[in-house]
């Protein structure tokens, strides 16, 4: 089955899609990693929210936020896809819809994502690359990885 992609602003998700959303979120960030951080940090309704529906199931969701708010470029957060549907590629295909929409809302300011440091090669497949050394967040090894703005 192809997957339905969505990307709302907050306020268009109605409750279905964001409890959904933060279920995911939860499940995998909390429950499946064992890392407990606050989740909930204020920016999601200030955010695009890029979700992949296989039937009713949400299978990966990606948190688009604006410049200036996290980062100098926008930045793609919350990257995440259900245990259940990994394995089938779903993480490029949510790069690429991550990355043009984007492009679309935010044009030529090139986009900033913080991985884990174990997915760096993943996100270089996209053509992220590395920016500076690797940190700890939430007890999780980072690693700042930025794609910079097409010249023209």
């Amino acid at each position: 089955m192809a997957l339905s992609w969505v990307c709302e602003r907050f306020a268009q998700l109605g409750v279905e899609r964001l409890y959904a959303c933060l279920r995911l979120r939860a499940d995998v960030f909390v429950i499946e990693q064992q890392c407990l951080f606050p989740d909930l940090d204020g920016l999601d309704a200030q955010a695009l929210h890029l979700m992949a529906w296989d039937g009713e199931q949400l299978a990966a969701y990606a948190r688009l936020l604006p410049p200036g708010l996290k980062a100098a470029a926008p930045v793609i957060s919350r990257v995440v896809i259900a245990p259940s549907q990994r394995g089938r590629g779903i993480g490029h295909e949510l790069n690429r819809e991550a990355l043009r929409h984007c492009e679309r809302h935010w044009p030529d300011q090139g986009v900033t994502l913080f991985a884990q440091a174990h997915l760096q090669a993943f996100y270089a497949q996209a053509g992220f690359a590395p920016v500076g050394a690797p940190f700890d967040e939430d007890g999780i090894l980072h690693q700042e990885m930025r794609i910079h703005p097409k010249e023209s």
